[in-house]
C-alpha cells in the first residue's frame, strides 16, 4: 500500500489538473461577494481574499510550479553533467578550477543565493527561473565528477582510448549512461526541492506575480487571514506538501529499484 501511495497521488494530481481544463476552471475570476468563504458546493476548497476559487488557482499554481522544476532541472542537469564530466575525466587543472568554482556556490546555502540573484534580476517567471539555476547545477556537477572518476579507469573505456575513441565519444557512450539511474534518482529529489524553492520565493515576492497563480504567494496572502479564514492556509499547505512528498518517496523507490546491491538481496 505504501509502495503505490506516490503514484497514486500523483495521478490524482494528473487527473485534477486535466479535469481543470476540461471544466474550465479559471483561477483568475473575482467574485466579490464569496470573499474568503469557507468549502463549499460551489467552492470546494474555499475562496480567497478576492473571491477567486481556491481549487482553480492550486490547480492553475501546480502547473506553473511544476513547468518552472522541470524546466530548471533539465537546464541544472544539463550543465552539471557537462561540468562534472570535464573535471572527472581531464583531472589535473581542469578539475581543480572546476571544483573550485563548485566549492564557491557550495558555500552559501542555495535558496539565499537564489534570492540574491532573484533579487538583482527582480520578479518574474523567467528571472525566477534563471535564479534557480544558477544555484542548481552544484550537485550535479560533484554526483557527476565523483562517478566519472570511478569510471574512468574501467577497462571498457581504457579500451576505446586504445583504439582512438575521441573524448566526445567516450564520454557519451561509455561513462554517461553507467551513471544514468543516478542522476535520475537525484533529478527525482531536485524536481521536489525546487517547487519548494519557487514557493519560498514567491512567497517572498521574488517569484511568479500576480496575477498568476503561484502556491508561495497563496501562502503569503492567507496567513494574514489564518484567523478568520484558516482553511486559506491549510488547503494550500497539504497540497503543497502531498505533491512534494509524492516525488520525494518515488525518488526513494527508484532508489531502491535501480540500486543493484538492494536488488541482489531481493
Amino acid at each position: 500500500m505504501i509502495n503505490r501511495l506516490p503514484s497514486a497521488l500523483l495521478l490524482i494530481w494528473l487527473f485534477a489538473v486535466i479535469a481543470g481544463r476540461v471544466f474550465g476552471l479559471h483561477g483568475n475570476n473575482i467574485d466579490l461577494e464569496f470573499i474568503l468563504a469557507k468549502p463549499s458546493l460551489h467552492h470546494w476548497f474555499g475562496a480567497d481574499d478576492l473571491g477567486r476559487d481556491i481549487l482553480a488557482r492550486i490547480l492553475c499554481g501546480v502547473e506553473i510550479s511544476f513547468t518552472v522544476a522541470v524546466f530548471v532541472t533539465l537546464i541544472t542537469m544539463t550543465v552539471g553533467v557537462f561540468i562534472g564530466l570535464l573535471a572527472g575525466f581531464y583531472g589535473g587543472k581542469v578539475d581543480r578550477i572546476l571544483m573550485q568554482i563548485t566549492d564557491i556556490f557550495l558555500a552559501f546555502p542555495g535558496i539565499l543565493l537564489a534570492i540574491a540573484f532573484a533579487a538583482v534580476l527582480g520578479p518574474g517567471m523567467i528571472n525566477l527561473m534563471i535564479a534557480l539555476c544558477i544555484t542548481g547545477w552544484v550537485s550535479y556537477a560533484r554526483l557527476t565528477r565523483g562517478q566519472t572518476l570511478s569510471l574512468r579507469n574501467r577497462q571498457h573505456v581504457q579500451a576505446a582510448e586504445s583504439l582512438g575513441a575521441s573524448v566526445t565519444h567516450i564520454l557519451l557512450k561509455h561513462i554517461l549512461p553507467l551513471m544514468g539511474s543516478i542522476l535520475i534518482v537525484e533529478a527525482t529529489y531536485s524536481l521536489a526541492s525546487i517547487m519548494i524553492a519557487e514557493a519560498s520565493l514567491s512567497f517572498l515576492g521574488l517569484g511568479i506575480q500576480a496575477p498568476n497563480a503561484s502556491w508561495g504567494a497563496m501562502l503569503r496572502d492567507g496567513v494574514r487571514y489564518m484567523l478568520v479564514a484558516p482553511h486559506y492556509v491549510l488547503i494550500v499547505g497539504l497540497s503543497l506538501m502531498s505533491l512534494v512528498l509524492a516525488i520525494n518517496l518515488l525518488g526513494d523507490q527508484l532508489r531502491d529499484k535501480l540500486d543493484v546491491r538492494t536488488s541482489f538481496d531481493k
